[in-house]
Order: C-alpha cells, then sequence, then structure tokens
C-alpha cells in the first residue's frame, strides 16, 4: 500500500513538473512570437478608448435616427384613475350636486397620429439617417487617424532595431580594430595615438550602440502606448524588406487628391454633416406650416353614488283633492309607482357607461414667442458651420496630400542620393581599412573614411524606412489598403 502510493506521488511530481515546463515553453514562444502591422492594428482598435468613444456616439445618433422613424407611428395613451371626493362635489354619474362622500373611477384609452405637419418628421427622419452615416464615417476616421500613428509607430521600432544592428557591426568593427591594435601597441609596432584614437571610436560607437538601444525601448514604449497595453521590452515585430518597397511612386499630388476626396472616411464624414444640417434647416421649417391629426378616444368611469330605480308595485293613493258627487265630497284617487333605489354594480356601470370619440384636428401656429423662427435662424447658422468645415477639411486635405507628396519625393531622392554614397564610402573605407592594416594610413584618416561609411549607412537605414512611411501615407490617401 505504502508502495503505491509512492507511486502515485511520483507520478503526480512528474506531471507537475511537465505542465510547468509546458507552461513556460508556452510563454517564452508567446514572448518570443512576432506582431504583425495588422495585428497590432486590431489590439489597437479592440482597446483605444478615444474609439469606443466615436463608437457609442455614434450609437446614440443610432438611437436617434430610430426615435425619428417611430414618431410616425400614432401615440396611445391609457388613463386609469381611481379617487375619493368629500363634501360637496359633482357626481360623475349624474353630473349633479352632492353633499357626501362619492368614490370614482375613470378610464379611457385615447390614441392619435399626424397625417401632416408640413413633412416635418420626414425631414427629421432624413436628418438623423445622415447624421447616423456621419457618425459611422467618423469611426473609420478615427481608425485612419489611429492606423498611421501605429504604422509610424511601428515603422519607427523596425527602423530602430535595424539601426541598432548596424551599430553593433560598427562597434563590432572597432572592438576588432583595437584588439588587433592593442597587441601591436604592446609590442611597440604602433604609434600610441593611433592605438587611443580607435580606442576611443570603440567608445563612441558604444555610446552610440546604448543611446540607439534606449531609442528603440522608447519606440517600443510608444508602440505599446499607441495599442493601449502595457509596456513589454521583448515586445517583437514582423520585420518588413524596405528594398520592396523602393520604387518611383506612380501617381501625381492632383491625382492622389481627387482619389482621397472619394475615399477618405474624414470628408465622407463632413460631407454628410452639411447635408443632415440642410435636413435639419427643413426639419424646423415645416413647423410653420399647420398640423393635421386623427384622433379618437375609448372612455368609461364609475361611482359610487350611481343608483337606479328598481319597480316594484303600482299602488292607488289619494291626491288630498275632492269632488262634489251628489252632494257629497268625495276624494280623488290616483295610481302611483313605488321604486326601490339600488346601487348600480361596479362592472354595470363599466360597461353601460361606455363611450367613444374620434376627430380631425388642424393645429394652426400663430404666435410661440417667435421660438420656431429663432430655432430656423440656428440651423442655418449651424448648416453654415457644416459648411464651413467641409471647406476646410477639403482645403487641409489637399494640402496635405501636396506636403506627403512633396515629402515622398524628397525622401525618394534622398534615398538614391543615399545609395550612391553608401557604394562610395564603402568602396573609400575598404581601401581606407586595407591601407591601416598595412600601416600605410594614419587613424585619423581611417577614422575620417569609417565614420563617412557609418553615417551614410545611418542615414540609408532612415530613408528606406521614411520612404516607406511616405508611400503608404499616400496609399492611406486614396483608400488603398496601407500595409
Amino acid at each position: 500500500m505504502k508502495k503505491n502510493r509512492t507511486s502515485l506521488l511520483c507520478i503526480c511530481a512528474i506531471s507537475l513538473v511537465l505542465l510547468l515546463a509546458g507552461t513556460r515553453l508556452m510563454a517564452q514562444t508567446d514572448s518570443s512570437r512576432q506582431l504583425s502591422l495588422k495585428e497590432c492594428l486590431d489590439i489597437a482598435y479592440t482597446n483605444n478608448l478615444e474609439l469606443k468613444q466615436a463608437e457609442l456616439l455614434a450609437a446614440t445618433t443610432g438611437i436617434d435616427y430610430r426615435q425619428a422613424k417611430q414618431n410616425m407611428l400614432p401615440q396611445v395613451n391609457g388613463l386609469i384613475e381611481h379617487g375619493s371626493n368629500q363634501g360637496r362635489n359633482i357626481d360623475p354619474f349624474t353630473n349633479s350636486y352632492l353633499n357626501q362622500k362619492i368614490d370614482y373611477a375613470n378610464y379611457a384609452v385615447n390614441g392619435g397620429v399626424v397625417l401632416f405637419n408640413g413633412l416635418a418628421t420626414q425631414n427629421n427622419i432624413q436628418q438623423q439617417r445622415l447624421a447616423l452615416a456621419a457618425g459611422k464615417e467618423e469611426i473609420q476616421q478615427a481608425k485612419d487617424n489611429l492606423s498611421l500613428n501605429l504604422m509610424n509607430a511601428y515603422l519607427l521600432v523596425l527602423s530602430t532595431k535595424d539601426l541598432l544592428q548596424q551599430i553593433r557591426l560598427q562597434a563590432e568593427l572597432s572592438r576588432r580594430q583595437v584588439e588587433r591594435l592593442e597587441i601591436l601597441h604592446k609590442e611597440g609596432a604602433v604609434q600610441p595615438s593611433q592605438y587611443f584614437d580607435l580606442k576611443g571610436q570603440l567608445a563612441n560607437d558604444e555610446i552610440n550602440l546604448v543611446n540607439t538601444q534606449n531609442q528603440l525601448d522608447a519606440a517600443r514604449l510608444t508602440l505599446c502606448q499607441w495599442m493601449n497595453i502595457p509596456y513589454d521590452p521583448s515586445l517583437e515585430l514582423e520585420p518588413i524588406r524596405p528594398e520592396d518597397f523602393l520604387q518611383s511612386y506612380l501617381g501625381d499630388a492632383t491625382t492622389i487628391y481627387q482619389a482621397a476626396i472619394n475615399e477618405l472616411a474624414v470628408v465622407k464624414a463632413a460631407r454628410l454633416r452639411t447635408e443632415s444640417a440642410e435636413k435639419g434647416v427643413k426639419t424646423w421649417k415645416s413647423q410653420l406650416w399647420p398640423t393635421l391629426s386623427l384622433n379618437g378616444a375609448l372612455y368609461t368611469n364609475y361611482s359610487s353614488a350611481a343608483r337606479t330605480a328598481q319597480f316594484l308595485r303600482t299602488v292607488e293613493t289619494t291626491t288630498g283633492d275632492y269632488v262634489q258627487i251628489n252632494g257629497t265630497q268625495s276624494p280623488v284617487l290616483t295610481m302611483r309607482e313605488e321604486f326601490d333605489m339600488q346601487k348600480i354594480t361596479y362592472s354595470d356601470q363599466f360597461k353601460n357607461n361606455y363611450g367613444t370619440n374620434i376627430n380631425l384636428a388642424l393645429r394652426i401656429p400663430l404666435v410661440n414667442s417667435l421660438q420656431t423662427r429663432n430655432r430656423i435662424d440656428r440651423a442655418k447658422i449651424q448648416l453654415k458651420t457644416a459648411e464651413l468645415v467641409e471647406k476646410n477639411t477639403r482645403i487641409r486635405l489637399q494640402q496635405q496630400v501636396e506636403q506627403a507628396y512633396l515629402n515622398m519625393n524628397a525622401t525618394y531622392n534622398r534615398y538614391k542620393t543615399l545609395l550612391l554614397q553608401v557604394e562610395a564610402f564603402q568602396e573609400s573605407f575598404r581601401t581606407a581599412e586595407a591601407r591601416f592594416s598595412e600601416g600605410v594610413l594614419n587613424s585619423v584618416e581611417y577614422l575620417t573614411a569609417k565614420n563617412n561609411l557609418d553615417r551614410a549607412s545611418i542615414n540609408l537605414i532612415i530613408a528606406k524606412y521614411e520612404y516607406v512611411f511616405r508611400t503608404r501615407v499616400l496609399d492611406f490617401y486614396q483608400g488603398k489598403t496601407i500595409w
């Protein structure tokens, strides 16, 4: 029995170790997984609070649109009233005055539908529909802005990572030269100034390495902030080949702007807001027209004072008058009906007092402190404001497209020039390195050649990624997939 228990404990221990090892392996796999730009965008769309606010605002506008359509439905209301009156009151059953306690109840169902109100309802429906469409475009606008900012942060991480790799290579080259010169310096086969010049260059490369690593950490932090997630220093991104994007960009600024007017959500939203404001003016102008409505009602009531006369019998009784018959007074008789006053039951009153009403009503606006006129003027101001916003949006878009196209061309020309410069400096440094290794070239000339190549290589990396970003921005303006 003890042996079985020991075996069971061993099995549990092994299972626990395997589980922990598997969990650690999964954690390592997750942490080493590279995120693509699309995955980063999906995370940002899910976590961005400004985007959620835009979605909530659009949802509110959707409710307004739904209500505008439902305003065409009839309005139906019910009334149930129970009460008790003390003292002199009107009997709701007979409309006569009574000085007693009366319990009463009223029931009614009434409704109405607007047949015509100057098309105010229809114009309001169109206004809210356009506002809802504008809200949806503004959600897309928020996504577009987030996409551009996140793409810029994404490329900044990749470019800084490439810069870090380039500076590592530079530092490694300096380190090998220092190690070589250190041996020669100990043997007295090289001037001390050359050794210390290279040693200072190594320190400079290591400082650049530290600074670039800090820049990479800052770029990762910026990207995490755009995704609204905690900072992850081990965040890895799916790399790209900038060379795949390094060709002359097709199109010109005018063509790109014309495409942007038709494709960008910010322009569509501004245009829809203007159209919605136009319908708003028509909606308030419609309030100046008469309103024709059809109304109807069903009603009944109850009163505790309600009584009904129940016939009992007919009896012969004297009237108090006399007639002379043969000199003898004879009383005048009459027939009198006798009734018993009985309380009318609740259910009988509910059925007997039933009534209906139907009517056509025409409401003609005459004077309402000029409120409608003032609201029309306010709606016109809102229309003018929307028109100015739309016009300003188009102007700013044109300026942005022109600037973006100019930046793209400048970056492309700079890239081509840097490409030639790097090729030239590579050949210059190759020659300088060979001559320096042979002791023909001094350290100053060697370091000059090396620094020229280093700067050109770094500038080329920056230009490559900048050109990728510039071209993606122009694609964005034309409604193309940016990645």
